[in-house]
């Protein structure tokens, strides 16, 4: 079931920033460029592209390059996201990504997905992240 509440997000600017993003990808293997954008709490929006590399275990995705945008920044935590192919299609990401996004989430962070908004912990329920090592410590 997807949110309702946006909280307040401008998602045509998340979606604007995304494509943008995209047409900076090196994708010169899959020929699928990627881009994603990512609002923060104190109201930054961060991006990345997807950069590929000749040894295919080696590409970025854009997400892992959103995440160096953010902290090149100056870091902070994440409240919406959106990410796009090169048609400006939405896309969800990978499961890797996804726990890539956890660990840098604000609470409630939300995501543009295929099936509306959602929460983080709508599209990675049960996550395990930074508050799990915590409490073995």
């Amino acid at each position: 079931m997807a949110a309702t509440d946006t909280g307040g997000v401008d998602w045509a600017a998340l979606e604007a920033a995304a494509v943008t993003a995209m047409g900076k990808a090196y994708a010169p293997y899959s020929k699928f460029p990627v881009g994603a954008a990512a609002l923060t709490e104190d109201g930054r929006i961060v991006s990345g592209c997807n950069v590929e590399n000749a040894s295919y275990g080696l590409t970025l995705c854009a997400e892992c390059a959103l995440v160096g945008d953010l902290h090149m920044g100056g870091g902070g935590r994440l409240r919406a996201f959106y990410c796009v192919d090169a048609k400006g299609n939405i896309l969800m990401p990978c499961g890797r990504c996804r726990q890539l996004l956890y660990e840098f989430r604000a609470p409630g962070m939300q995501l543009m997905t295929t099936q509306g908004i959602k929460t983080m912990d709508q599209v990675l329920p049960d996550a395990f992240g930074p508050d799990n090592l915590e409490e073995n410590r």
